[in-house]
C-alpha cells in the first residue's frame, strides 16, 4: 500500500476522494463509475484501459458488496428471487463479456441513450413511482421476471455496463413492484455479482492494478457505508431524485462521448 501511494505521489488524495466519492453515489442508485473511471484515467492516461477498468470493479465491488449488507441488515431483502437472481446475474455478466468484441460501441452507446431518456421520462411523470411497495411477496406470481431482469442486465453489464444499476432499479420497480429502497438493496447484490464476473474475466487477462484496487476500494467501502446511511435515512423520495440525477449525468457522458468518438 505504501508503495502504492509512494509511486502516485499527491496524485493518490485525487484516486482515494474520487472513490469515497463514488462509493456513497454507488450505494443510493449506482452510477459510482461515472467518478471513479475519470478520475483513473487522469491520473493514468497512458495506461491500457482494461487495466483501469478492472482496477475499478476491484474498488467498487467492495463498496456495492457492503451497501447491500448494509441495507439488507435494515430492509427485508425479497431472498426468493433475490438469491437465485445473483446466478442469472453471474450468468449474464460472464456471457456479456465474451461478445464484448462482436458488438459496435456506438450503435450500443446511441441505445443506451435512448432507453435512459426514456427512463428519465417515465420516472418523472409518474411521480408516485417507486415511493411504494406495491409486493411484500418475496417470490413474484411471475418469478422468471426477475430473473430475466437479472440476466439481462447482468449481461449488458458485462459488454458495456454505464447505466447498470439504474436499469437494474428501474425495472425491478417497474416489473416486479418494489420501491426505490428495496429495488436498490437488490440491485446491489446484483450488481456485485456482475462485478465479480468482470473481475474473473479482467484478472485473467492480467488487466488489474491490484495494489491500487484495494486502496480504493478501502475508500469506496467507507463512502458507501455513508451513502447507504444517507438513504436510509432520507428514504425513497431522496433515492427517487438521486436517481433522476444520476441517469441525467449518464445521459450527458455517453451523448457527449457519442459525439467526441
Amino acid at each position: 500500500m505504501e508503495h502504492v501511494i509512494g509511486e502516485l505521489g499527491g496524485a493518490w488524495w485525487l484516486l482515494a476522494a474520487a472513490a469515497l466519492l463514488a462509493g456513497m453515489v454507488d450505494a443510493v442508485v449506482g452510477g459510482g463509475g461515472l467518478i471513479q473511471i475519470p478520475a483513473l484515467f487522469s491520473v493514468f492516461p497512458t495506461e491500457q484501459p482494461a487495466r483501469l477498468f478492472g482496477t475499478n470493479k476491484v474498488a467498487s465491488i467492495v463498496g456495492t458488496s457492503s451497501a447491500a449488507w448494509h441495507y439488507a441488515r435494515r430492509i427485508t431483502m425479497p431472498w426468493g428471487f433475490a438469491g437465485p437472481g445473483v446466478v442469472f446475474a453471474l450468468a449474464g455478466s460472464a456471457l456479456g463479456a465474451t461478445f464484448v468484441s462482436a458488438l459496435d460501441p456506438t450503435l450500443v452507446r446511441s441505445g443506451v441513450i435512448a432507453l435512459l431518456l426514456a427512463v428519465a421520462g417515465y420516472t418523472y411523470c409518474k411521480k408516485d413511482f417507486g415511493l411504494v411497495s406495491d409486493t411484500g411477496n418475496d417470490r413474484p406470481s411471475r418469478p422468471w421476471v426477475p430473473w430475466a431482469i437479472a440476466g439481462g442486465v447482468g449481461c449488458y453489464d458485462g459488454f458495456f455496463g454505464p447505466g447498470t444499476g439504474s436499469f437494474f432499479i428501474f425495472l425491478l420497480i417497474r416489473c416486479v413492484g418494489l420501491d426505490f429502497l428495496r429495488a436498490s438493496t437488490v440491485a446491489k447484490l446484483w450488481n456485485a455479482a456482475t462485478n465479480l464476473a468482470a473481475i474473473g474475466v479482467f484478472a485473467g487477462a492480467g488487466a488489474v492494478k491490484w495494489e491500487l484496487g484495494v486502496l480504493m476500494a478501502l475508500c469506496n467501502l467507507v463512502g458507501a457505508q455513508l451513502g447507504a446511511r444517507l438513504a436510509l435515512r432520507r428514504g425513497a423520495k431522496f433515492v427517487r431524485h438521486v436517481f433522476l440525477a444520476v441517469v441525467l449525468v449518464l445521459v450527458l457522458k455517453l451523448t457527449v462521448d457519442l459525439v467526441v468518438a
